[in-house]
């Protein structure tokens, strides 16, 4: 079966490992490095799918798990898939659920068939197996759909950890076979590497995975309490055993120091709530660090958020009027504040692409973070 899917490397930095690249799927191409919005419930809290547009989105993110018990995959299938009922017409790609097995842990069963559960929202109980969660992912349409996995928690002896590392490889393993049951071509399917902060399982994992063969790959289980130091060094480990020619994806990072990181390890694609979560609570990205705008002196600030920012929320209105909104407790504050927060890092991916193109990654990353840290500002280039 020939997959649909289809990804090329543009140009590498000569002096990393840092590579763009572009991602063909049914619905569009995905321009790498690429930071992912998340979209859990079909929607990216607070914003539309014109504002996603509007911004230069150019893949988000549903789960399976949230999709699956709402709206269900009835109505799904009725609407034609997750595209149609949403009204996006850009690549989705779909986490399968794996990591609601490790969120709410005290509302399943894990066995080596699959998990049991009860839904969080009404108590009724499911069942998912590797290929139910690949049947789920069919009817919603994803372009990109995950391996179901166990999200090994943190921390774990080496005894446990390989446990839970071996079997979601052998469910890989269940995920391909009804991937190529379904004939489901359209959708790729990434595999997922895990084995916690522990080397040798890690090197396991990837070796296992590629064996079975994927279109591309994953790096799980990390940003799940681990220090960066650890998180580091397992995406330092990780990356490079991952085939040269498949996207790699490093699964719930999202603070630009930290994707920085991971790019100059040669990763591809990225997705985290990180952004929108901290904009529904008042805390901003701009060039120059982080801002809260909760903090008194925003009161009578009168100028943009960021004057480097291009984002029509930084051209239209100041400090003031957003601490305003924000202490005013006033729905605008959400969807200004989340629209900011994902324009900079759809825009932060822009300018990573642009140094990488010209040689300069290390450069860009090193004066970046010299100059977030110390609040002094950088520059949004257009991708050319």
């Amino acid at each position: 079966m020939e997959c649909a899917f289809r990804f090329e490397i543009e140009t590498r930095d000569p002096s990393c490992k840092a590579r763009t690249g572009r991602a063909h799927t049914p619905h569009g191409i995905i321009e790498t490095p690429c930071f992912m919005p998340v979209g859990t419930q079909a929607s990216v809290k607070a914003l539309s799918q014109e504002d996603l547009r509007d911004i230069g989105a150019s893949i988000i993110l549903g789960n399976a798990y949230h999709l699956y018990l709402r709206p269900g995959m009835d109505i799904l299938e009725k609407a034609g898939g997750l595209h149609r009922f949403m009204n996006w017409d850009r690549p989705i790609l779909t986490d399968s659920g794996g990591f609601q097995v490790f969120s709410l842990a005290s509302l399943n069963k894990v066995t080596a068939e699959g998990v049991a559960f009860q839904s969080h929202l009404d108590g009724s109980r499911h069942f998912f197996s590797p290929e139910k969660a690949v049947d789920v992912q069919i009817s919603i349409g994803s372009d990109i759909m995950m391996c179901f996995d166990e999200c090994t928690h943190y921390p774990a002896t080496h005894d446990v950890a390989a446990e839970s590392m071996r079997m979601t490889c052998d469910w890989a393993a269940r995920c391909k076979a009804r991937w190529q049951e379904r004939e489901a071509s359209q959708h790729a399917l990434f595999g997922i590497v895990q084995g916690s902060v522990y080397e040798d399982l890690r090197r396991e994992s990837a070796a296992r995975l590629i064996d079975i063969g994927f279109p591309g790959y994953a790096i799980g289980g990390v940003s799940v309490g681990e220090s960066k130091e650890e998180m580091y060094r397992v995406v330092q480990t990780t990356a490079p055993l991952l085939p040269e020619n498949c996207p790699r994806y490093l699964m719930g990072v999202g603070p630009p120091e930290d994707l920085l990181e991971a790019i100059e390890q040669g990763v591809d694609l990225f997705d985290c709530v990180m952004p929108t979560r901290n904009a529904r609570n008042g805390a901003l990205f701009t060039s120059f660090g982080r801002v809260n705008i909760k903090n008194q002196p925003y009161t009578t600030d009168f100028g943009p958020l960021d004057p480097a920012c291009g984002c029509s929320v930084c051209r239209t209105y100041t400090r003031a009027y957003l601490s305003h909104l924000y202490r005013s407790g006033e729905i605008l504050a959400l969807r200004l504040n989340t629209l900011h927060n994902l324009w900079f890092m759809v825009h932060f991916s822009t300018a990573v692409r642009a140094a990488i193109r010209d040689g300069r990654f290390r450069e860009f990353k090193q004066s970046f973070l010299a100059r977030y840290r110390a609040g002094e500002g950088f520059a949004y280039p257009s991708e050319g």
